[in-house]
């Protein structure tokens, strides 16, 4: 019987409940996944507890990102082919679509191929983040080869993909850490230098790597009133761009006070997904850093059956992971 993770109201992991229900079937430009691997996102325990940018209609099911095989094509859907792997992109509400579930139905346009040279675990662990860093990072063509950014809470699965993304575009990544014992996970993944929050002098350590002249970008998830000292290190003409609310209190953006010259922004993926070109242009470019080794998935642990998933949401809210969270699906 065909299942799925339902939340009937907002809270901590624990309000996640498996069900049973029947083979739901795909309309119009829509089709079925058989899901084989979810990988877990923070936008997702925000939407479970009442916490996301947008409120849940309950009862509701989360989920942005799987690896699966079709199994059934809606109507006016072409290709794709029964029996094909695929993954899901973020490209659409959780009130409409979600991919907790043994079988997902999804639109036909959130769904891409997936890379044959990668395991459906790995494949899980690409899309949310590496699509958040191209969309902050390559689309507009601010950073440019030899700039410098600044990634915060590096050891996400989305800070180690900014990491390998701005590497790819020729730029000098520089990571944060509230954890010393992340530093050396963060080094392997290609940044030039780590600053462990807290401890290190932010600043002289910002000004040592850049010779004084400060980041191009500062790309922050934390948001909060962190983010005046974080832009103290952007040099003139840079940006500060945020990405998430770890932080919930207020959030001055830069500039506003003293005119500096430097301009700042909020920002999520959906810029990106719910734009037709621009999502083909992203998974141009991710492909082929997962084609040609430049882009990798970073995977921290995997959990077993959807029976997992409130373990594994204790586990994403502990914040210890360094990578991705997957859970592998059982018939």
């Amino acid at each position: 019987m065909p299942r799925i993770v339902v939340v009937e109201s907002t809270g901590g992991p624990e309000v996640l409940t498996v069900r049973e229900r029947a083979l739901p079937e795909p309309g119009p430009g829509e089709l079925r996944i058989r899901v084989a691997a979810i990988g877990l996102n923070r936008a997702e325990a925000l939407f479970r507890s009442g916490a996301y940018i947008e409120e849940p209609r309950l009862p509701a099911t989360p989920g942005y990102e799987a690896v699966g095989t079709v199994d059934a094509l809606g109507e006016g859907v072409d290709g794709f082919t029964v029996g094909e792997v695929v993954a899901t992109v973020p490209a659409f509400s959780q009130n409409d679509y979600g991919v907790y579930a043994t079988h997902a139905v999804v639109p036909a346009r959130a769904v891409v191929r997936h890379p044959v040279n990668l395991t459906a675990v790995q494949g899980a662990a690409v899309w949310m983040p590496y699509l958040t860093a191209y969309g902050a990072l390559v689309e507009d063509g601010h950073l440019r080869p030899g700039d410098h950014v600044l990634l915060t809470a590096a050891a996400s699965s989305v800070g180690l993909a900014a990491i390998r993304t701005a590497r790819r575009l020729g730029a000098v990544p520089i990571a944060t850490t509230r954890t010393r014992a992340k530093v050396r996970a963060l080094l392997d993944a290609g940044a030039a230098e780590v600053v462990v929050a807290g401890e290190d002098d932010l600043a002289a350590r910002v000004a040592a790597v850049t010779g004084g002249h400060g980041v191009r970008t500062v790309f922050d998830p934390v948001a909060g009133p962190g983010v005046r000292a974080l832009a103290e290190n952007i040099a003139p003409g840079g940006r500060l761009i945020v990405y998430g609310r770890l932080d919930p209190r207020d959030t001055p953006m830069p500039g506003q006070d003293t005119f500096a010259p430097v301009s700042s922004r909020f920002y999520t993926l959906h810029e990106v997904t719910r734009d037709d070109e621009r999502l083909r242009r992203a998974h141009a470019f991710v492909t082929a850093g997962l084609t040609d080794g430049s882009l990798a998935p970073v995977v921290d642990r995997v959990f077993e059956g959807l029976d997992a998933m409130v373990e594994a949401h204790r586990y994403l809210e502990a914040g210890t992971q360094v990578g991705k969270i997957v859970l592998t699906v059982g018939d």
